[in-house]
């Protein structure tokens, strides 16, 4: 093949969108019907765009773009920039370490982990409207959930769904527990 006929990986990549409308979507606090009624595009077609399932033409994407008030261009854009790769290393966090805390996923995500170690006593209670894993990777914690105490082990794991009020301590030295949720709400840069 020769060089010139080599196409640019950019046009030949089908659209990925999905992150980004169903970002923007909710943001304007659109169902998936209403998005449809606005572009005249089905709502099984909407999901399926969502879900990275379907692709859209650049025609279908500019429906979706006026019907959520943007462009193409800024769709595009904040899809390019929702698909992340971090690595967060464990020398570079010494100082968020050293206060018993350390946050295992960098910026606003959908996922938030953080890392607690140490004899922590979290002292107040928490309710989030999504749901949270406790993980147990050293020591012992014991939660109080919906008036009930749940003594956890190295190497126990703890689901609340979302809305349980609950409260937590660690029992043991050097316990280390890993709490991974659903973020409760991102604020996300409109496109």
């Amino acid at each position: 093949m020769d060089a010139k006929d080599a196409k640019d990986p950019k046009e030949t990549e089908p659209l990925r969108v999905g992150t980004a409308v169903r970002r923007r979507r909710r943001a304007l606090d659109l169902t998936l019907a209403a998005v449809a009624e606005r572009s005249g595009l089905s709502v099984p077609f909407l999901s399926q765009v969502e879900n990275e399932r379907a692709r859209p033409s650049m025609r279908s994407l500019q429906r979706v773009a006026d019907a959520l008030e943007t462009t193409p261009g800024r769709l595009l854009a904040a899809s390019a920039a929702a698909r992340t790769v971090s690595v967060v290393r464990a020398a570079s966090e010494a100082a968020r370490r050293a206060s018993g805390t350390r946050r295992l996923v960098r910026g606003q995500h959908q996922l938030q982990a953080l890392e607690f170690t140490g004899e922590q006593d979290a002292g107040r209670e928490f309710q989030h409207r999504n749901d949270e894993v406790m993980y147990v990777a050293d020591g012992a914690v014991e939660v109080e959930a919906e008036g009930r105490a749940y003594r956890l082990g190295r190497g126990d794991t703890l689901f609340l769904s979302g809305g349980v009020r609950h409260r937590w301590r660690a029992t043991a030295p050097d316990t280390r527990i890993l709490v991974v949720t659903v973020s409760d709400h991102i604020e996300t840069p409109g496109p």
